[in-house]
């Protein structure tokens, strides 16, 4: 624990003080989503320098919330204790709080494209139309600056890389959306069909991939759209 702190011995504020260190509860969350390797879990808290997120790392298992094991490939995979797994459930709550609560123009004032990207790629759905491997390229606009793009390679398998690079392969399907709405629709605060109707999200390419994007690109848990009965699906956004 922290050596500054509440100084108190009331429970709450000894988990606050586990807790509070920022970056602490997205960690966790990351590592719920199924990101275990360093390079993963720091590719979904962006924000975090590589020295920060190393040193949080190693005060977590300190803490008795994370285990660090060496594959035979050398890489330090980091996975959640059960006492951090107890953890889950509230912290999905938490957020879900948040969610209620929160004003969402204030939401929507924190856009983070990587952030959405990285999100948008663990929830994607393999239905009928990925009988083979797809390519969807999404073009998010962002006003005042440069179209930002991601490939998303998606497989029947159920397998899904995320590229900020060109792959060079032949697109299926465009995406051209403005990311405050991209956002919106995805986090629940509007609807994909209200945005496309709005023209605010346009697709260009496959039909079938067109038509069905709302089956195969699953919202934010917290988006309301069914009951959600894994947690690990549930924690993240």
């Amino acid at each position: 624990m922290q050596t500054q702190g509440y100084q108190q011995f009331c429970p709450v504020a000894m988990a606050c003080e586990m807790l509070e260190p920022r970056w602490t509860m997205l960690i966790l969350c990351e590592i719920w989503s199924g990101s275990t390797r360093f390079s993963d879990i720091q590719r979904g808290v962006p924000g975090m320098s590589p020295s920060l997120l190393s040193k949080r790392l190693k005060d977590m298992a300190m803490q008795g919330l994370l285990t660090r094991a060496i594959r035979a490939d050398k890489h330090t995979d980091y996975r959640t204790t059960p006492m951090a797994n107890e953890l889950e459930p509230l912290v999905h709550e938490l957020g879900a709080w948040a969610h209620r609560h929160v004003d969402p123009t204030l939401q929507l004032k924190c856009l983070d494209d990587h952030l959405l990207m990285w999100n948008i790629r663990r929830k994607i759905q393999v239905t009928d139309q990925f009988r083979r491997k797809a390519i969807i390229q999404f073009i998010l606009k962002v006003s005042g600056k440069s179209d930002r793009n991601y490939w998303l390679i998606v497989r029947p398998n159920g397998d899904t890389d995320l590229c900020m690079i060109d792959p060079k392969f032949e697109v299926d399907l465009y995406v051209s959306a403005d990311l405050k709405a991209l956002t919106s629709a995805w986090m629940g605060h509007s609807s994909f069909a209200e945005e496309i109707a709005q023209e605010t999200i346009v697709m260009i390419g496959d039909e079938g991939l067109s038509r069905s994007l709302p089956r195969w690109l699953k919202r934010s848990s917290f988006a309301g759209d069914e009951v959600l009965t894994d947690t690990m699906d549930a924690t993240r956004c």
